[in-house]
């Protein structure tokens, strides 16, 4: 196996490309002792004998013997060497520094942890700073078009990702941004209505092409098949999907506000950064930055759509395994350029398949939801994580790096159909801590699934519990999925979220809690009515049982930047409930007219307590759902000591439902007291803890 690749060879010369399309304008559119209060929360391991000790290098003699003056060359002789001695004593594997280019992503399973008792660890070497890498350098450019500016290399024919990288950025994957109103929408596609966009059945390769649609809270994708006329015919059933429930293609809750692309053509490489890859032909088109050359930038193309999968079962989970000091980098999923696209619901959920009982005209009939959709909600997929986690017990991140992954970065105990390894979902004491994410074409961590077995798990086994989320920063993040939460939480038990620095993001910072309400004892009366009528769809029960969301804490983070691109969501959002929920001393600042805290539909029994929140429209929302009183389902509720200096408390904060607004402090511009001061400084990362 060869793990570091080999430039490209430069075969094609140099030709001119056929002229940009044209493009017309885009219409402008506080408690004592707060500061130690979970400084002991850690997972520990065991006392143990002197480790064994591997080392690996990426340039290391492929018949080394582990040693350090001989290591192993390759991922997968250290993996190994690891299962011959796990059992017996704890095992380090010391990676030197490099770049480690990956031909098929790393599988951890129940073999690879330490066994009896021990642990293992995958750690960088004193002094180094080693890379997984699930992608290759770009190299060999040469001039395409002089005129335009457009530079084009050998890429290996088939590679078609959705992301690529230049000096660690996210370039510009060829797109045009197009007025709503200049189409009009179908079940069967898209109908040019403006003939200035009647072009477009002139543009080559037109089934590689996209459309996309940004709403309120939804980031949606679907194929173009092929364009006759006026008519632009969509792929199914991805576009049929795309039609259906809320914040929909056709009818974003935004109206003409959202926002509309049509994207992968080589027509529309117009500016510097903007890239297109051909995969027929084995060619990347790109054109760098004015006063650049491409063979100036570190460019690297992803490969794999998934870089690392840990993995046992529920009955014999992969257990303690830990990282160290390891960055992952360079993943593209390519589940969107399938027929099924992406039919984006919220924070990386998707709808996909084929729909029983779709409306005859769905856009007229199921643009606010309706029956078809309903039956779906226990069905929805999750997008698959670049690094994922199931059916695992006590396992480690630490000083680690996430960056330039074309989706979530970081899944722990996801859907099954989002988990190449293991059962999906049954995971505990899983640790994440002192490290970064971003930049990520997604979001960064995503917890816990969607389904039945998500909230109400069949085996104690499949819950998630136990997840500790701390001392992380977290910026620039769901750069391509803009509608994906920086830290997503679902459904888990004693989530605790502590001191991370979330920025940069264009939808929300944390969020906790899945389901509206719908699965918790009794249900949701609001979803009982005839205009959705979830509880009529097979499957959809009224559960008398909690769900497994718990005793979730957010404390202690500093979260700002956030909300750049959506109005829907809160800086830090909640969902459903979730007794024992506890969101305290976290700084939030710089969202401009968005929400510091949203409690939205369902969330009960949150204390929400000596926040700072600086500069929001709304400082805290609670979304009562008074359309469904005299019925109660947001309760039981309390804001309390927090300081805010602009914006109100949106919702009902009343004693019919028991939500309580109790001694919170309205400041005058920076003038905050010395307690929201103390709040402050504590908030985000804490120096950065030693390895034991």
């Amino acid at each position: 196996m060869t793990w570091l690749l080999a430039a490209m060879p430069s075969t094609a010369s140099s030709a001119q490309l056929p002229p940009a399309a044209p493009i017309p304008p885009v219409r402008d559119a506080a408690r004592p002792n707060s500061e130690q209060a979970f400084s002991n929360v850690q997972i520990f391991p065991r006392p143990d004998a002197t480790p064994a000790v591997i080392h690996v290098a990426p340039l290391g003699n492929a018949t080394g013997d582990g040693t350090a003056a001989r290591p192993f060359g390759t991922l997968a002789q250290a993996q190994e060497a690891v299962r011959q001695i796990n059992a017996d004593r704890p095992v380090q594997v010391l990676l030197a520094d490099g770049t480690y280019w990956l031909d098929a992503p790393l599988r951890f399973g129940a073999e690879d942890g330490g066994r009896n008792g021990h642990v293992v660890h995958w750690m960088a070497a004193p002094g180094a700073h080693p890379t997984l890498s699930g992608g290759t350098r770009v190299q060999g450019w040469r001039l395409a078009d002089r005129s335009r500016n457009i530079w084009m290399a050998d890429i290996p024919k088939g590679s078609d990702p959705r992301q690529l990288w230049v000096d660690g950025r996210m370039a510009h994957r060829a797109a045009v941004e197009a007025p709503r109103a200049a189409f009009a929408f179908f079940d069967w596609g898209i109908r040019i209505v403006d003939p200035a966009w009647r072009f477009l059945a002139r543009l080559p390769d037109q089934g590689r092409m996209e459309v996309e649609s940004t709403g309120f809270f939804t980031d949606r994708r679907a194929v173009i098949d092929h364009i006759e006329g006026d008519r632009i015919i969509l792929r199914q059933p991805g576009w049929r999907n795309n039609l259906i429930g809320y914040d929909t293609f056709a009818r974003p809750v935004s109206g003409e506000k959202g926002r509309f692309f049509l994207a992968n053509a080589l027509a529309f490489v117009r500016s510097g950064g903007d890239w297109f890859a051909d995969p027929a032909k084995g060619l990347l088109y790109y054109r760098p930055e004015d006063g650049r050359r491409p063979d100036q930038s570190d460019i690297v193309l992803p490969r794999l759509e998934l870089l690392v999968a840990i993995g046992g079962t529920a009955d014999a989970p992969v257990g303690n395994l830990e990282f160290h000091g390891i960055a992952f980098r360079h993943t593209s999923w390519r589940g969107p350029s399938s027929a099924q696209g992406y039919a984006s619901q919220q924070s990386g959920a998707y709808l996909a398949g084929d729909i029983a009982d779709y409306p005859a005209d769905p856009i007229r009939d199921c643009s606010w939801g309706c029956a078809a959709f309903e039956r779906q909600r226990n069905h929805w997929r999750q997008q698959p994580a670049a690094v994922q986690v199931s059916g695992a017990q006590r396992v480690i991140f630490d000083d680690t790096t996430f960056a330039q992954l074309g989706q979530i970065a970081l899944g722990i105990g996801n859907n099954a159909e989002a988990t190449s390894a293991g059962p999906g979902l049954a995971v505990q004491s899983i640790e994440v801590r002192n490290s970064r994410f971003g930049p990520l074409a997604g979001g960064a961590i995503m917890v816990g699934g969607t389904t039945q077995d998500a909230h109400h798990p069949s085996r104690s086994q499949m819950a998630v519990r136990d997840i500790v989320i701390r001392n992380n920063h977290i910026e620039t993040v769901s750069q391509d999925y803009r509608e994906q939460a920086a830290i997503l939480v679902t459904y888990a038990t004693g989530a605790l979220i502590l001191n991370n620095d979330v920025s940069d993001a264009p939808y929300d910072g944390i969020d906790v809690g899945w389901g509206w309400g719908t699965n918790d004892p009794g249900g949701n009366s609001a979803y009982m009515s005839r205009a959705r009528g979830y509880y009529d769809q097979p499957g959809n029960r009224i559960y008398e049982t909690p769900t497994i969301l718990r005793d979730t804490v957010i404390f202690g983070n500093r979260v700002h930047g956030v909300k750049r691109w959506y109005p829907d969501g809160g800086a830090i959002y909640h969902l459903s409930a979730d007794p024992g929920a506890l969101i305290a001393e976290n700084h939030i600042y710089d969202v401009p007219g968005g929400i510091g805290v949203y409690l939205d539909e369902g969330s009960r029994y949150v204390t929400v307590r000596n926040n700072v929140i600086d500069g929001v429209g709304l400082w805290v929302n609670l979304n009562a759902q008074d359309d469904a009183r005299p019925r109660r389902t947001n309760m039981d509720n309390i804001a309390t000591g927090n300081w805010y200096n602009w914006g109100k408390a949106n919702g009902n904060w009343s004693s019919y439902l028991n939500n309580r607004l109790v001694d919170n402090v309205a400041v005058k511009g920076d003038a905050w007291p010395a307690e929201a001061r103390a709040v402050i400084a504590r908030a985000g990362p804490q120096p950065l803890e030693t390895w034991p």
